[in-house]
């Protein structure tokens, strides 16, 4: 059934507030996941845990928060993205509410690793590029880049809180809040979040306002079938191993080994760590800036060139980090925190377009398959220069192995071909609305040819 919307949209179009409250859930998301690395001291401190028995737990919860971003987009499609992001939410309250009675290590692994794990991976950029997907045609890449600057910062940003709360009150109390701050984000998802713009009786941002608003298809295949089959056809293209190695090689340069060893690093150089968690910190506040202004820039200028762009620069960065290591915080390290906050998740934007504009209506499940190579990368950088530390003393070699993969990442990001119309120019990111749009259905195929 459809519903024609009005032709004009008065006041606040109803894309914003759905917007707002992705923004609020995905926020919460990334604050919920920072919350393992302050649970690591007291946890083992009060039980006598290993080290490593906790830092399974978070590898677990790591790797699930990429694996799941694939499924959780064709669970989106299947039975939309409020029911999806609400059991997301509980998901989360019940995994870090159980940590408060656990007494064994398995529970944690159970708690942290597997429930939190799952349901923040449910509401992963996937969400994003689906909601973007959906509401909007004009803003895509400025919401995109919004969206995906909550996820980031709020996970930098919400962790001195989160090891405050739980050194002064004790890491059940940090726990508790997390459950409690979950269960307050669920009703605003119930009662405002809307799966797709026909159930509010209006059109995407930026289309035609005469349009006919029809909400997509419910799906009658599997849910892991059709991640599965988007899986085997993105990965028989050329494309799609360009995106997935050059995501891989971001999340090792971001997560992996700036966001797991920059604070030990630090103190290796005599820096004391609440110092280097502050200036951690802070590559969370300047990539807000980074990331808007990155979804901005996707939306006018060749995604690939942005990317090149982006990896090229992270990685020269990288190679110089060594060198301004100290026991204060000297003016180029505070200059190297600037530069790198606003090129830490920049990546994203372009990539979610660029996954977009090759695969079409699959693009959102593509790109939770290449956000999964982000993690999988996250993973390996994060044992690798455990590892070099361990083996050399130093964390140095690392440092400039993550500098030259970034450079590799910019001649695989620059190499990406996208589909051309007939007149031999590339298609926008964002496809125009109305009767003059392509028609999905061999977008793929289009690009498996060329590659």
């Amino acid at each position: 059934m459809t519903t024609t919307p009005q032709t004009r949209q008065r006041g606040l179009h109803r894309a914003w507030i759905v917007a707002g409250v992705a923004f609020v859930a995905i926020l919460g998301a990334a604050g919920f996941r920072a919350t393992p690395g302050v649970l690591i001291t007291p946890l083992q401190e009060e039980f006598g845990w290993s080290r490593g028995a906790i830092s399974l737990a978070v590898s677990i919860n790591l790797m699930l928060y990429g694996l799941t971003a694939p499924f959780a987009a064709a669970l989106m499609e299947r039975f939309g993205m409020r029911r999806v992001v609400t059991c997301a939410l509980l998901l989360v309250a019940a995994g870090s509410g159980f940590t408060v009675l656990m007494n064994a290590p398995w529970q944690l692994l159970l708690c942290w690793g597997v429930l939190v794990g799952l349901g923040t991976g449910s509401m992963a950029l996937v969400f994003a590029a689906t909601l973007t997907d959906r509401w909007f045609v004009r803003h895509r890449g400025l919401v995109t880049g919004i969206l995906t600057a909550g996820g980031a910062t709020g996970q930098l940003v919400f962790l001195p809180v989160l090891a405050h709360l739980a050194a002064a009150q004790g890491w059940r109390w940090a726990a508790a809040t997390v459950t409690a701050a979950a269960l307050v984000v669920v009703p605003l998802v119930w009662f405002l979040l809307r799966d797709h713009p026909a159930e509010a009786g209006t059109t995407a941002l930026g289309a035609d306002p005469g349009a006919v608003a029809s909400p997509p298809r419910t799906r009658t295949t599997g849910v892991a079938a059709h991640a599965l089959t988007v899986l085997w056809r993105s990965a028989r293209t050329r494309p799609f191993w360009l995106l997935v190695g050059g995501f891989a090689i971001c999340g090792m340069s971001t997560n992996g080994l700036v966001g797991t060893h920059f604070i030990p690093a630090a103190h290796d150089h005599g820096m004391s760590e609440p110092t280097a968690a502050g200036l951690l910190a802070l590559v969370g506040i300047f990539d807000v800036a980074g990331t808007i202004a990155s979804g901005w820039l996707s939306d006018k200028v060749d995604s690939r060139i942005l990317l090149g762009v982006y990896y090229a620069l992270r990685g020269l960065s990288l190679m110089v980090l060594p060198s301004l290591f100290g026991a204060t915080t000297e003016p180029s390290m505070l200059v190297f925190i600037v530069f790198y906050g606003l090129d830490w998740v920049a990546t994203v934007p372009p990539t979610v377009a660029l996954c977009r504009q090759v695969y079409g209506p699959d693009g959102a499940v593509v790109f939770g398959w290449v956000f999964a190579s982000h993690q999988i990368g996250a993973a390996v950088a994060a044992v690798g220069a455990g590892l070099t530390r361990d083996h050399f003393g130093a964390y140095d070699l690392a440092w400039y192995a993550a500098g030259l993969l970034c450079l590799l990442a910019a001649l695989m990001s620059v190499a990406v071909r996208t589909p051309k119309n007939a007149r031999g120019r590339r298609l926008p990111a964002e496809p125009p609305s109305g009767d003059d749009a392509p028609r999905p259905g061999n977008v793929a195929e289009k690009a498996s040819l060329e590659g």
